[in-house]
C-alpha cells in the first residue's frame, strides 16, 4: 500500500491479536515505489498472531522523503483490528504478507482507505 505525500500516514492493525514479532532495521531511503525498499530502506516488521493461530507480516517502509517511522506498541502485546498501530511521516509504504489461503479482496491499483477498506479475508 503505496501513501504519497498527500495521503493520510496513520497506519492500522491488520487483525486482532497478539504481537510476537517486532524489529525495527535502520535502511536506505529509496522512493517507496521501488521494489527494493521493501529490504532495503528503513522499515519495522512486525507480526502479529490471531485466536485462531493465523500469522500476519507486515512493515512500515519509509520513503525518500518519509524518514521517521512511529510503531505504537511492543512484542508480547494484545491489539484490535483497525486501531491505530502507528505512523510514517510523509511518503511512504505499508507491505502486508498474508496466509496462501486467503481472500484478497482488492486489486493492483485501487485506492484503500485506512480501518475502512477490507484487503482481505481469511479462510478460518
Amino acid at each position: 500500500i503505496f501513501m504519497s505525500v498527500w495521503n493520510v500516514h496513520i497506519n492500522f492493525f491488520p487483525l486482532s491479536g497478539i504481537v510476537k514479532y517486532f524489529r525495527y532495521h535502520k535502511g536506505k531511503y529509496l522512493l517507496a515505489k521501488n521494489p527494493k525498499s521493501s529490504q532495503e530502506n528503513e522499515r519495522t516488521s512486525v507480526v502479529i498472531e490471531n485466536k485462531n493461530g493465523i500469522k500476519v507480516l507486515y512493515r512500515q517502509i519509509a520513503g525518500t522523503v518519509a524518514r521517521r517511522i512511529v510503531f505504537y506498541v511492543r512484542e508480547g502485546e494484545e491489539v484490535v483490528q483497525s486501531e491505530e498501530s502507528g505512523f510514517i511521516k510523509f511518503g511512504s509504504r505499508v507491505d502486508v504478507f498474508l496466509p496462501l489461503d486467503t481472500d484478497i479482496k482488492v486489486k493492483i491499483g485501487d485506492k484503500v482507505k485506512g480501518s475502512q477498506t477490507v484487503i482481505a479475508e481469511f479462510s478460518e
